[in-house]
């Protein structure tokens, strides 16, 4: 679960600093926690949910090669792109019309993405073209949830500043359980209906939801033009930040694998759609169980290069035995990749706060990490992807894995030294 110390507020640079969210009452402050928690339930679903029903959709929608391996990255690539932009944005209009607005985008890219254009096709086979759809559906998600994860922290920090813990804990449980309810229902849903158009549509119905129990809150609120302060230290130079970021970068093409190709992976060795979707969701509530207890853990030492050490080369391990290892110890296999990769996600972010000495730098830091940890990260499902396509099975990727996970390890090792970001080491080894 969050602690205080590890919500990152992305709006801390702005003149004047943002006040809290307006609301009329102890229920109406409620109703807002409620929905911003609401909000994070529904930031994995689109990764989920398409690998999900991957199989049915790459023979259905007669797709491609290359499309299924862009699908599947370009939206971890725009959580990249588009989270520079997030701070702008909300000097311009508000954190909460910025996120509002971001639901809008979400909401609508779940319903383009199963839609077909009836006077295209695919290649030489009739009917339906969901090509376009896809693309555009899926870049408009993966916009809108870089949005969403770079301003929902601080909003959180800012309107409930004495019941953090809970409300950091439950709006990260709750973008982990989206990944899980994604993981785990959409291919019962396909089978129910018989279609995976119907499937993937179901995802915004709760997204339309959120949107509607959002909209009188965001609209309420009268946005105050800010500007950014130009101020604080150059995480850019910094050899620390550099580190720290190259494990975000590392523990990112793992995590947004999981998503994208776990259930694929399970799938060719053999797994029935309904088993491999339960032992995705199995695996993300395991991560949801390691990112619970690693920085409690790691914030108790100066040092974390032995937990860092340890989660990175579980992660990498627990995945190269999902794709190569016995299956029937499949369990035990995405078993140790969840808690591996859970925990590898909270150390990692953890490090944003454990290695600066200010709110200033932790959020210049934070921006660093997202915008070059997710940009960079997205390489981890194109690699798979672009690996299955040459060899046709997902060895490769394994061995892959086992190079990302040592990787990892390395320089989980040094962003775990008792350093600080904008500290020269004659300050490091005075302080």
């Amino acid at each position: 679960m969050a602690q205080p110390d590890n919500v990152v507020d992305a709006e801390i640079d702005e003149l004047p600093a943002p006040e809290p969210t307006r609301v009329g009452s102890r229920k109406a402050l409620v109703y807002l926690g409620l929905c911003l928690v609401l909000i994070g339930l529904n930031l994995r679903t689109v990764f989920s949910s398409f690998s999900a029903v991957l199989p049915e959709i790459t023979s259905q929608a007669a797709l491609p090669g290359w499309a299924v391996v862009v699908l599947t990255t370009v939206p971890v690539t725009l959580l990249g792109v588009f989270a520079p932009l997030a701070p702008f944005l909300a000097r311009r209009f508000g954190a909460e019309r910025v996120l509002l607005g971001a639901m809008v985008v979400l909401t609508a890219g779940l319903l383009v993405r199963p839609a077909g254009i009836p006077w295209l096709s695919v290649g030489s086979t009739p009917g339906p073209a969901h090509l376009p759809a896809l693309l555009a559906g899926t870049a408009a998600c993966g916009a809108a949830i870089a949005l969403c994860n770079v301003l929902l922290p601080g909003v959180v920090k800012r309107d409930f500043p004495h019941r953090l813990g809970l409300m950091g804990g439950l709006y990260t449980t709750a973008i982990c359980a989206s990944a899980a309810l994604g993981a785990g229902f959409t291919y019962p849903l396909y089978t129910a209906t018989g279609e995976w158009t119907l499937a993937l549509w179901f995802w915004a119905l709760p997204a339309a939801v959120v949107l509607v129990l959002f909209l009188p809150v965001a609209v309420r609120q009268h946005p105050v033009r800010h500007q950014a302060a130009r101020e604080g230290v150059n995480v850019w130079r910094s050899a620390v930040a550099w580190q720290v970021t190259i494990f975000m970068v590392l523990q990112a093409m793992m995590s947004f694998s999981v998503f994208a190709w776990l259930a694929p992976i399970l799938r060719e060795r053999g797994v029935d759609g309904g088993t491999a979707g339960l032992i995705v969701s199995v695996c993300i509530v395991l991560q949801m169980l390691g990112s619970l207890f690693a920085p409690a853990l790691a914030a108790r030492f100066r040092d974390q290069r032995a937990i860092n050490t340890m989660v990175a080369l579980m992660t990498g391990g627990g995945f190269a035995l999902s794709i190569f290892g016995p299956l029937e110890l499949v369990w035990v296999w995405a078993g140790l990749l969840g808690l591996g990769q859970g925990s590898l996600t909270a150390v990692a972010l953890t490090m944003i706060m454990l290695r600066t000495r200010d709110g200033h730098t932790a959020a210049h830091l934070s921006g660093m990490m997202q915008g070059v940890g997710y940009g960079l990260g997205s390489t981890g499902t194109l690699m798979v992807g672009q690996l299955h396509q040459a060899t046709g099975t997902f060895t490769a990727a394994g061995i892959l894995f086992l190079a990302v996970g040592l990787l990892a390890a390395v320089f989980g090792y040094r962003a775990g030294r008792n350093r600080f970001v904008g500290e020269t080491d004659w300050q490091q080894a005075s302080s």
